[in-house]
């Protein structure tokens, strides 16, 4: 394999830009005068997101001139050229749960390649939520870890559940499914345990093996950018709903791998 740049300094890179993000973000939770905005697609955005993404954004511009960056906050490039390098910041996943003072919610930062035939591939994410007191990261052929409280970081790996019955979901609600509604609620009802946890801690624990399947049907480049490769790299599997690999469609899917074209099938037939 082969890209531009050394990948082991932009791992490094994600890590100092983990520190600044986490010092702003954190600082901000539970703040009094926390300011927040419903931006046109109804969705809330405070003062931390915008001032995550803008530090983001100045690091970058110092460290790596030369590549891209698309926001959630302030948009993307009007074009990204083949052969270019580009950055995809979420400056806080679970912008909800950070305003109402629950402790999940991370900022995602990631990697991704355009090849010279025009197609993209994440090469580094990281994620990470400092009310957890945890980061998971990961690079292409690297592997994928997990570090707790500042402490050493340690490898993780996918489950090896292979039988729905045996099987762990989470998920976030049950918003957006359309058509596939109850055909996601009866898989869920095959499933050995479901849990509502959401947003990008339920890919982190499928990532972990704690959990096995983890979906959402409506997701922006932003918010599955930096966990997909987390997954991948911890050995599962990351799709669209129509089973595309990768996030760069509408909605996201992480497995451990054995169960997810059962999954897919189960949530996409049709009657």
């Amino acid at each position: 394999m082969s890209y531009p740049g050394d990948l082991f300094s932009d791992v490094e890179l994600l890590k100092v830009l983990a520190d600044a993000s986490d010092e702003i973000s954190f600082d901000r939770f539970h703040a009094q005068d926390l300011v927040i905005e419903t931006k046109p697609d109804a969705t809330p955005v405070t003062d931390a997101d915008r001032a995550v993404e803008n530090k983001i954004r100045e690091i970058l511009a110092n460290e790596r001139p030369a590549d891209l960056i698309v926001g959630e906050e302030f948009g993307s490039p009007n074009q990204i050229a083949s052969g270019t390098r580009y950055w995809v910041i979420d400056p806080i996943d679970g912008t909800k749960n950070f305003l109402r003072g629950v402790p999940i919610w991370a900022t995602l930062i990631a990697l991704v390649e355009r090849n010279e035939s025009g197609s993209d591939q994440v090469i580094a994410g990281m994620v990470s939520s400092p009310a957890l007191f945890r980061r998971w990261y990961a690079a292409l052929g690297f592997g994928a870890f997990t570090e707790v409280n500042g402490g050493p970081a340690t490898q993780i790996s996918v489950s090896g559940v292979k039988n729905l019955a045996d099987a762990s979901l989470s998920f976030s609600d049950l918003v957006g499914w359309g058509e596939r509604r109850e055909r996601y609620m009866s898989f869920m009802e095959k499933a050995w345990r479901v849990r509502g946890i959401g947003d990008f801690w339920s890919h982190m624990l499928v990532a972990e093996g704690a959990a096995d399947i983890a979906a959402e049907p409506s997701l922006a480049l932003w918010d599955m950018a930096a966990v997909s490769i987390v997954v991948t790299e911890a050995g599962g599997r990351f799709s669209d709903l129509e089973n595309n690999p990768g996030p760069f469609g509408k909605s996201g899917v992480s497995t451990n791998g054995h169960l997810h074209d059962l999954f897919i099938s189960a949530v996409t037939e049709r009657n």
